[in-house]
């Protein structure tokens, strides 16, 4: 799968499973980016290498925001919300789709 479509697919895994901090998986099954990543990888959704891209393109867009940390990290910040999280994928999702993948 290409990393703009995995990415498309980790919105789609929070949305219907939940999206939580500090955890990659939670106790009552919410997932964080990095959880819902290897959720989607070991179910064959993507593969380690398209994995490795999308994630190469969630941190240039974080990089992009003036974020200088690695996403899980950003994902746990305290001002985050759901909502900001999935618009961040949504741009790097668009960002990586802009450049064929």
């Amino acid at each position: 799968m290409k990393p703009s479509y995995h990415l498309i697919q980790v919105i789609e895994v929070l949305t219907r499973y939940g999206w939580c901090q500090s955890f990659d998986f939670s106790p009552t099954g919410r997932m964080c980016i990095r959880g819902a990543q290897t959720f989607l990888e070991s179910t064959g959704h993507v593969t380690a290498i398209d994995r490795g891209k999308a994630v190469h393109y969630l941190q240039d867009q974080l990089a992009h925001q003036g974020v200088n940390m690695r996403f899980w990290e950003w994902n746990d910040l305290p001002c985050n919300t759901f909502r900001g999280v999935e618009a961040t994928i949504s741009a790097a999702s668009d960002m990586a789709r802009k450049n064929g993948d």
